[in-house]
């Protein structure tokens, strides 16, 4: 894999920004017969954050550098390069693109890094080519990128339904400060949903949409406390039976007085929702002085979806 440094990128360059997500709340239904489990999910963008930049080229291809770069593929599978390609078969492109991935938000994580990949290199192809996509044409891209790709391009707090990908805006006020256990190791999330069948089969429930409705009453009161209380992810269980040292920073972060913490999305990054900024810096400090992580990050939510940061 071929590291190029930013400084060394064509002068002509489109650089996006595409936030992580925390979900919130996790709700998991028995698995259908295409293999997909319905969620209703409430996402939270936070502010760790993807950047790509897109670069004209002779043939498409892609390059990463950041923590844990080494882990990202760099083939066609790579769901960046394919957003790219999907553009351009959109629009009838003919042109080809570099993607250079810099990577913040954590990979294979629970926090959806590739997804926000995605979402920005859309963003970026657009913006590079002057395809002059509408914002239904870029989230129909995504939705077929990815179940989180869409929400990635929107950011702030959204209910996602169906796999994740059908959003509806959810009403916050205020910020919310969050301290991240990250580990290197990741997690598949095929292997996190075929341990929940395994554990929940056949006693997985239907959705019911009034399960959240104290979480949605803490967001739009701006009320971090209750919000903390409401916390739930049907999936820590699974990654917990496939991971079980992330009851570690669980613990942890308990301790450490977060007000609710929360294995993120299909894991292994453990999200803890803290009282203020200064607060968010202590329980990172608990998780780093209890060698229960390999990385701590601090972040705020919510934030933005995909932006274009720059354009040369």
């Amino acid at each position: 894999m071929t590291l190029t440094p930013l400084d060394d990128l064509p002068e002509r360059a489109v650089r996006v920004r595409a936030p992580g997500k925390v979900n919130l709340s996790l709700r998991v239904g028995p698995r259908a017969t295409d293999g997909y489990h319905p969620v209703s999910t409430v996402f939270q963008a936070v502010s760790v954050y993807e950047e790509v930049v897109a670069t004209p080229a002779e043939e498409f291809g892609v390059s990463v550098s950041g923590p844990q770069s080494e882990a990202v593929p760099t083939d066609e599978t790579n769901l960046a390069l394919r957003a790219a390609r999907a553009v351009a078969r959109r629009t009838g492109v003919d042109d080809a693109v570099h993607l250079h991935l810099v990577k913040g938000v954590p990979v294979a994580g629970g926090m959806a890094g590739g997804s926000a990949d995605a979402a920005a290199a859309l963003v970026a192809c657009d913006a590079l080519w002057r395809t002059g996509l509408t914002r239904d044409e870029l989230l129909e891209l995504a939705a077929e990128l990815g179940s989180d790709v869409p929400f990635s391009l929107v950011g702030h707090t959204a209910v996602g339904q169906g796999r994740g990908h059908l959003l509806t805006p959810a009403l916050s006020r205020g910020e919310f400060h969050w301290a991240f256990a990250v580990q290197d190791r990741g997690l598949s999330t095929a292997a996190v949903y075929g341990a929940y069948d395994e554990l929940r089969h056949p006693d997985v429930a239907p959705l019911d949409d009034e399960q959240d409705v104290p979480l949605m009453q803490a967001l739009l009161a701006g009320d971090p406390a209750a919000l903390g209380a409401a916390l739930h992810n049907d999936l820590e269980t699974a990654a917990l039976e496939l991971d079980p040292g992330l009851a570690e920073p669980l613990a942890v972060a308990t301790d450490a007085g977060a007000l609710g913490v929360v294995v993120s999305g299909s894991g292994p990054t453990v999200a803890a929702l803290t009282r203020s900024r200064k607060h968010a810096l202590a329980v990172a400090a608990a998780f780093t002085a209890s060698g229960v992580a390999d990385r701590v990050l601090t972040a705020t939510g919510p934030v933005a979806g995909a932006r274009v940061v720059t354009a040369e």
